[in-house]
């Protein structure tokens, strides 16, 4: 129940990245590190293996997915 509701907390910061890489957020604010240096660990070595696709990252994509899937384990 716990870990179930890490994953979706974990989820939401993901999210949040996402939205923050839209909008253009220095880097340099706080929420800003926060957020990367949660999430960088994760998604940088996601990057490296996924192949490029024409300019798009999907590797927030492929990690929410995960999560998803890890999250209904855990309910």
């Amino acid at each position: 129940m716990l870990i179930g509701r890490l994953i979706d907390l974990y989820s939401l910061v993901v999210l949040a990245a996402v939205i923050m890489s839209w909008v253009r957020i220095d880097s340099k604010q706080p929420l800003a590190m926060i957020v990367s240096s949660l999430t960088d660990p994760v998604l940088g070595p996601l990057r490296r293996a996924l192949p490029p696709m024409g300019g798009l990252d999907f590797s927030p994509m492929v990690l929410l997915f995960g999560l998803q899937i890890l999250g209904n384990l855990f309910r």
